[in-house]
């Protein structure tokens, strides 16, 4: 039970992300969460009336099925990309005392994929690459940063972030860019497991889910062929977001010695050829 507990959940785009059922998990075993989207902050500037149209109806539609799916929450405007953002976010959570127990990364992004196609890697520009190991990847040093500067992550804390097959492996459903700032975020969630395990008592782990088509994101990507094949390649068939939220709560719990792992959550996908 996560009684007494509150988490921080980024990466909810709408009511189907796996961040959402990761929230509505914790919640239902009696903790509490914040959970943040992308909108229009005092951080933003030099942008475009589109730009602020863009922003202002994303945190919007945030806050709609935020509320529709767990109620009245904490919300929070949280742009990765912004290193004042990330800063006053931080220190407006301790200026409120609040004192996390954890928090679930689950933000990505990357522009080289457009209507389901994939741009070949040699021809993705450095500004596309850099962006998209920004948001996947090092926002999550930034962020562990920023927490505990402030001294918001609590000592004991867990960390877990959404990763996926393609950060090991060429799929069937092919990724390039993102796969290798998955792989980053793979290799950035051991690196803090051993430096915050010894400074501070945190745990930090990652989670490869099955192909999942239910989120804006996996609509950018997939195609129902493909998660087909994924759930007759996988030995107990694909997983549901439901299995993920069971895997990350109980990675949350207090006191649990596990850390450094890239755990799979896929119906054994990850085993087959």
């Amino acid at each position: 039970m996560l009684t007494n507990t509150t988490f921080l959940i980024t990466g909810i785009a709408d009511k189907q992300s796996l961040a959402m059922y990761v929230a509505k998990e914790i919640i239902k075993q009696g903790g509490s969460v914040i959970c943040t989207g992308l909108g229009l902050s005092s951080h933003h500037s030099n942008l475009s009336e589109k730009a602020k149209g863009f922003l202002t109806k994303n945190f919007e539609d945030f806050k709609k099925s935020v509320f529709d799916e767990l109620g009245d929450v904490s919300l929070e405007i949280l742009d990765v990309t912004l290193e004042e953002n990330m800063d006053s976010f931080a220190r407006n959570l301790s200026k409120k005392n609040i004192q996390l127990n954890g928090f679930l990364h689950a933000i990505a992004m990357d522009k080289t994929i457009r209507n389901k196609k994939v741009k070949p890697l040699l021809e993705v520009t450095k500004e596309e690459f850099c962006d998209t190991m920004d948001v996947s990847a090092y926002s999550l040093i930034r962020l562990s940063h920023y927490l505990l500067k402030y001294n918001v992550l609590q000592t004991g804390a867990s960390i877990c972030s959404l990763s996926y097959i393609a950060a090991a492996k060429v799929t069937f459903h092919p990724y390039r860019n993102i796969s290798i700032a998955k792989a980053a975020l793979e290799r950035i969630t051991i690196e803090l497991a051993d430096e915050l395990g010894r400074s501070d008592n945190i745990r930090v782990n990652a989670l490869r889910f099955s192909p999942y088509m239910g989120s804006k994101a996996g609509n950018a990507t997939l195609n129902e062929e493909d998660v087909q094949i994924s759930d007759k390649m996988s030995p107990l068939r694909n997983a549901k977001p439901q299995d993920l939220a069971f895997e990350v709560v109980h990675l949350f719990r207090p006191d649990l010695r596990i850390t450094g792992e890239i755990r799979h959550v896929d119906g054994g996908y990850h085993i087959t050829g």
